[in-house]
């Protein structure tokens, strides 16, 4: 089987990306989707034009802030679905204090089970989300290329994420599809703690410190390593 066939196989089983947006930024003083990077970019816009790449629905999760994509934004495919969000169990029409990660990990996958049962959908395989948080400049494609060989080794594992030496990155990673309802059930018990939901049913994958030079930036300074580090 020839690489190209490969990568068509392993993409049948992507549903779609979520770029989480919506955190508060405190520490950055600006919201991070906002950055913009040395080649003038935003990074909001950075993360679209890669995952547009997969060919894949794109999902903006920024908690109502209405962070919109530039209209020069060169994207792999045009018309691609790009779709905002609201965070599961808020009020669509207004922007409120974040939930947490989860509770934007949650509407992602009802969106895409949603778009799976209704059709829309251009895979009937999908069972994987693509998660990417707004504090790493990881593009998409390599996350995926990274993440998803682990897939066939995970069989009982439903979420898998990045590792370094010290640290788990659980807002970089894959979601199964599946794990939706007990999410849900999760989150309206009132639970928001990322680890102590996943840490039964994830998968680290190790990677290099070459990435981890890209993510978990918090502070301006912080941001102007990333953007060193990217252009090397």
């Amino acid at each position: 089987m020839t690489q190209r066939s490969n990568t068509l196989d392993n993409l049948a089983s992507l549903a779609g990306v979520v770029i989480l947006a919506g955190g508060a930024s405190r520490r950055m003083g600006t919201a991070k989707a906002m950055l913009t990077l040395p080649s003038g970019e935003q990074l909001l816009d950075y993360h679209v034009r890669h995952a547009s790449k997969l060919n894949t629905p794109i999902l903006i999760a920024d908690n109502g802030r209405g962070f919109q994509v530039g209209s020069d934004i060169n994207l792999e495919n045009p018309n691609l679905p790009v779709i905002h969000i609201s965070d599961y169990g808020s009020d669509s029409d207004k922007q409120i204090d974040t939930g947490g990660a989860l509770v934007a990990i949650e509407s992602a996958l009802q969106t895409l089970v949603g778009l799976n049962d209704s059709g829309a959908s251009k895979n009937v395989q999908v069972s994987w989300l693509l998660v990417i948080s707004c504090d790493s400049l990881i593009p998409a494609t390599d996350l995926w290329q990274k993440l998803q060989c682990e897939k066939s080794l995970a069989a009982d594992e439903k979420v898998i994420c990045l590792k370094d030496d010290s640290h788990l990155y659980p807002l970089l990673g894959l979601y199964q599809l599946n794990i939706e309802p007990d999410l849900k059930v999760y989150i309206d018990s009132g639970q928001r703690k990322v680890m102590q939901f996943i840490e039964p049913i994830m998968q680290p994958v190790p990677f290099s410190k070459v990435w981890q030079n890209l993510t978990n930036f918090n502070t301006p300074e912080d941001f102007k390593q990333a953007c060193a580090a990217l252009q090397k």
